[in-house]
């Protein structure tokens, strides 16, 4: 399953490049093709050092990461709800994504515009969330006006579902997101099939100057977002647009080179995917042998013939037996069969949960 974000934000917030980097390190990855869906759509690999390492311990063939798609949403300007810009279009491609990415400019340069004719990341953000609101809004007073006539005559499912239209509506008027509604785990069902923009997850990624990456919390547009977020439940990730053209164009040394120039760990691209990735609750576990070792993503809590299922159903239909080993225990160890002396290597059934790391052979049957 490849993850899913939609990068959004107001012109000139450095979204576009922040984008034509993500594309261009995907051009140079050595492990994972970058491939290009249509104009607006690129994906790359998640990085993992574990599956490097594992690489080293199995010597396999081939070694294939799991992949991060990304979609460079446009048309985002006030009025987008209405149809303004690329209105209808921005929000149909934003119904498609797991996640949102909102591109925040927290730096200033005379000589790039900023559309409100100064840089407010309060403001921009603010703008872009209520035109989510909006559309939203909309979709549900139409739904209203066809389910409140069932729940006048007492439906059942129809007064269900009325109630939770109505608290979503009020929500809205009052410029809150459909994410900020608290509801139990039945009515969140019927609100996941209304495909509402506002119940997707955020993230912000606060793009500073170049000479601001490493004193960010100086900045005092970057504190605005961060108390901002803080308010929403999300979290932001402090990113150079700017610095990440100029890493997409370097190849692996010559990357950890420039990070460690800089003073920086990751890359701000590696930062937003593993922050999106955890954003959605979602986990990796490894298969490893001599033909490949793969890494493969599934949402946390899921079973082992649930996650059998992602390589393929007929593992998933067949499912006798996980043999599961932790990522850790497999590394110290230093191969497969020393684990399994050890006694770290353990037979799993239907009932047992993944875990972020695990090491699997699905046994099956068909």
């Amino acid at each position: 399953m490849a993850l899913t974000a939609g990068i959004v934000g107001l012109p000139n917030v450095g979204k576009s490049t922040l984008f034509n980097a993500i594309t261009q390190a995907g051009a140079e990855s050595a492990n994972y093709p970058f491939c290009t869906i249509d104009p607006n759509v690129g994906i790359v690999e998640v990085p993992d050092e574990r599956l490097d390492k594992l690489t080293e311990l199995v010597k396999p063939k081939k070694t294939i990461p799991t992949a991060f798609e990304f979609t460079d949403i446009a048309g985002i300007v006030k009025g987008a709800s209405k149809g303004e810009g690329l209105g209808n279009q921005f929000l149909s491609h934003i119904r498609q994504v797991d996640a949102i990415c909102h591109v925040v400019r927290c730096f200033e340069d005379e000589n790039i515009t900023h559309v409100s004719g100064s840089v407010d990341p309060i403001s921009d953000i603010e703008t872009i969330n209520l035109e989510l609101i909006l559309a939203d809004l909309e979709t549900v007073t139409k739904r209203l006006q066809r389910v409140e006539k069932l729940a006048r005559v007492k439906d059942k499912e129809a007064v269900i579902e009325f109630n939770i239209l109505t608290k979503l509506r009020d929500a809205f008027e009052d410029e809150k997101p459909a994410r900020s509604v608290e509801f139990t785990d039945e009515q969140l069902k019927i609100v996941k099939g209304l495909h509402l923009l506002t119940q997707k997850p955020i993230l912000y990624a606060a793009n500073v100057g170049e000479d601001e990456l490493l004193a960010a919390d100086q900045n005092p547009h970057v504190t605005k977002v961060k108390a901002f977020a803080e308010g929403d439940n999300a979290e932001v990730i402090i990113i150079s647009a700017k610095v990440e053209s100029e890493i997409a164009e370097l190849d692996g040394e010559e990357k950890e080179m420039f990070l460690e120039e800089l003073g920086i760990p990751e890359s701000g691209l590696d930062q937003l995917i593993k922050a999106t990735y955890n954003l959605l609750g979602l986990a990796t576990y490894f298969t490893a042998g001599e033909q490949e070792v793969r890494a493969w993503t599934f949402v946390k809590g899921i079973k082992a013939p649930q996650a059998a299922g992602i390589i393929h159903t007929d593992f998933e239909r067949g499912f006798i037996r996980a043999e599961t080993v932790s990522y850790d225990d497999l590394v110290d160890a230093g191969s497969m069969a020393v684990a399994k002396e050890r006694g770290r290597v353990r037979l799993e059934g239907k009932e047992y949960i993944v875990k972020d790391g695990d090491v699997i052979h699905f046994r099956f049957n068909v």
